[in-house]
């Protein structure tokens, strides 16, 4: 069956808010502890009240589901966990109709050690395969080809008995990396996600696309510098990957010309688009150089605002290195996702959690670029306490306890709290609900008019009737520690933005007012802790606090 895409303006990835869902953990509709297209499908209507442009579904493809369907073994075809390929067929339809744009995520750094192509290469040095994955003789000591280490704990490398060769793999040993080098496999990814294009998808979500090309010299990694703090990826501080500088596995110049394919395909297709993931420790210079020129990526983002960095000050620099270099390029901000630890917990744990989680939503939303909003941010739900016995994670397992892993923000939905599991299945589900997510569930909060959700609701609604918001120009101000400030400039219309992530009310004086271009105040402004204000410079300039949105 083929669907057309919707799409009537090309351009409508610019400044869209992009709703995460992780099917695992959405809704389960057949009731068996695990979530499922149909689940979704039968959620579009609570997604497209919430006010989002568009969804991006994380893997849902044939897979053996060692890493959770980052791991495929058919590009083609839905594993039957969550479904069929009628069922995508239905949600895409039903989803165009309620003006929601569909991506996809598109996982083509590697595949399943079960995949059929690896099957195949695996056997002998001289199949049709042979060199469609990265294979390297032994040192003749026996060990690996290099010093190239796996993102998820030792070796990148793996002995194969049967080539007598090594293979690498950057994440899990079962997820053997592509030959990106080799022009047939670049040519069969872009038929594969010609595949999906035809059904009507409305873009992709590349996974680690700076990922994809090797050293083909396979020179040794340097040590990282010393004075280069570990970061901009999803290693962690106890896995000996971050102690090297990862200029020979990674972000290899060769990935610009592979984009500029990949781009060239898409504009075959009206309105569709990419949005990439980067990792790296100058993920917002690699933003800046796959974002620009608009003939590779149309967006991209980084693990910038998903590190455990927060603060005014850390923010003012997250958007002045990017201001800096993005030229005609194209950020995508998210907070949170199923990699790291939910926002609510990184940035925001404490007593004036929901104050803080609110004022995180006004910021994401008021930065220049696109948003990825993760599901169960609108909730405001903390990141989730797995006991090791309950963990699914190998990466968590492989650290625990020093790293706990990622299940942590992958727990289900919770819909309700009168259903058993929350609402989201009938059977026990593959991750437990936590009991503090229990009194955050969508129908309490639907209920009341000062919640996470209304607010988070009112936020993207006001957004959406922005032009400036969408698709404006920004402009940081000098401000107090402690305060984060900027203009967004579209045209002659412009507005200013304040929050206050101290705890402390912050008073703006009339000195500073006026160096902002606010002439029209003859007195200070204050701003209460974990507060913020805007004004629209469109002839009324009236400050409307954000407390008083909903």
């Amino acid at each position: 069956m083929t669907l057309q895409s919707t799409t009537t303006e090309s351009s409508w990835w610019r400044g869209a808010v992009i709703y995460q869902i992780y099917p695992r953990s959405f809704a389960d509709s057949n009731h068996d502890g695990i979530g499922d297209i149909n689940g979704i499908t039968e959620k579009l209507d609570y997604i497209s009240d919430l006010g989002v442009d568009g969804i991006w579904l994380s893997p849902f493809f044939t897979s053996p589901m060692k890493d959770f369907g980052y791991d495929i073994s058919d590009y083609r075809d839905v594993d039957p966990m969550f479904g069929t390929l009628s069922d995508l067929d239905n949600l895409i339809s039903k989803a165009h109709a309620l003006n929601l744009k569909v991506m996809i995520d598109q996982v083509i750094s590697h595949t399943s050690d079960q995949h059929p192509w690896f099957i195949e290469s695996r056997k002998d040095t001289i199949n049709d395969k042979a060199d469609w994955y990265v294979w390297a003789e032994p040192q003749a000591d026996g060990t690996p080809p290099n010093n190239w280490l796996s993102v998820f704990g030792g070796s990148a490398w793996t002995w194969e008995p049967a080539r007598k060769q090594f293979y690498l793999h950057n994440f899990l040993n079962s997820q053997p990396d592509l030959n990106f080098h080799n022009p047939a496999v670049v040519s069969q990814l872009l038929d594969d996600m010609r595949f999906w294009l035809e059904r009507g998808v409305d873009g992709f979500r590349l996974d680690t696309a700076n990922f994809y090309f090797h050293d083909s010299e396979l020179r040794n990694n340097p040590p990282r510098p010393k004075n280069l703090a570990a970061g901009g990826d999803m290693s962690n501080d106890v896995n000996l990957y971050s102690m090297q500088s990862h200029i020979y596995d990674k972000s290899r110049p060769e990935n610009i010309g592979f984009l500029k394919q990949l781009r060239s395909l898409m504009n075959e297709y009206d309105g569709r688009t990419t949005v990439g993931e980067i990792g790296d420790d100058h993920s917002l210079k690699l933003m800046a150089e796959y974002t620009s020129g608009g003939d590779k990526l149309h967006m991209a983002y980084t693990f910038d605002l998903l590190a455990h960095d927060s603060g005014a000050e850390y923010l003012e620099s997250v958007i002045d290195s990017t201001e800096s270099m993005i030229g005609d390029g194209w950020p995508c901000w998210a907070m949170s996702n199923h990699d790291v630890m939910r926002v609510a917990t990184r940035w925001a744990d404490g007593e004036n959690q929901q104050h803080l989680i609110k004022l995180l939503h006004a910021i994401l939303f008021s930065l220049r670029g696109s948003v990825c909003l993760y599901q169960g941010e609108e909730l405001g739900l903390p990141e989730a306490d797995i006991p090791f016995e309950q963990l699914q994670d190998p990466y968590g397992i492989t650290f625990w306890p020093e790293f706990k892993g990622r299940d942590g923000c992958r727990t289900p939905m919770p819909w309700n709290s009168t259903d058993n599991h929350a609402g989201f299945s009938q059977n026990t589900p593959w991750l437990p609900i936590p009991s503090e997510h229990m009194d955050l569930t969508v129908e309490q909060q639907s209920a009341h008019e000062d919640s996470v959700l209304n607010h988070c609701k009112a936020l993207l609604s006001w957004r959406q009737r922005s032009p400036t918001l969408v698709k404006g120009e920004i402009e940081r101000l000098e401000a107090p520690e402690g305060i984060l400030a900027f203009h967004r400039h579209l045209d002659e219309h412009r507005v200013t933005l304040v929050f206050n992530l101290s705890n402390q009310t912050k008073l703006i004086g009339e000195e500073l007012l006026h160096k902002w271009g606010l002439d029209d105040y003859s007195a200070s402004l204050p701003i209460h802790a974990f507060d913020g204000a805007w004004l629209e410079h469109d002839g009324d300039n009236n400050w409307v606090n954000f407390s008083q949105l909903t």
